[in-house]
């Protein structure tokens, strides 16, 4: 997986945010709810994203991707080995945590989100 890659389809997400939190990590936010984080600088060591409740421990059995730290228990991986996942694989995942995330969200902002797109 090409992690500019990844960086560029969450910002190209319908509502998608970015900003810094806690000093270095580079967060993906919709309606101000994370659905993807990485390391900032170039050198960052995977990238984190929710996933479906039944597909947390099939993807955590896989080599380089991890629970990830401090959000498993909100079924967040991390993949911290890039070539552990295609770069297609990669898109669907952070498209799918994109809408995890989404569907969370309150019907009125998720209007006013759907209407702010072009």
């Amino acid at each position: 997986m090409n992690l500019n890659k990844a960086k560029a389809l969450c910002r190209s997400l319908p509502g998608a945010t970015e900003d810094i939190k806690w000093g270095a990590d580079l967060v993906f936010s919709v309606g101000a709810k994370m659905f993807a984080c990485t390391g900032n600088a170039a050198d960052a060591d995977g990238i984190s994203f929710k996933v479906d409740d039944d597909r947390f421990l099939e993807l955590t059995d896989r080599p380089g991707i991890i629970a990830a730290p401090y959000l498993a228990r909100v079924k967040w991986v991390k993949i911290v080995d890039l070539k552990a996942v295609g770069d297609a694989e990669a898109a669907e995942l952070l498209k799918r945590s994109h809408a995890l995330v989404f569907g969370k969200l309150t019907k009125k902002l998720q209007r006013e989100i759907g209407e702010a797109q072009p």
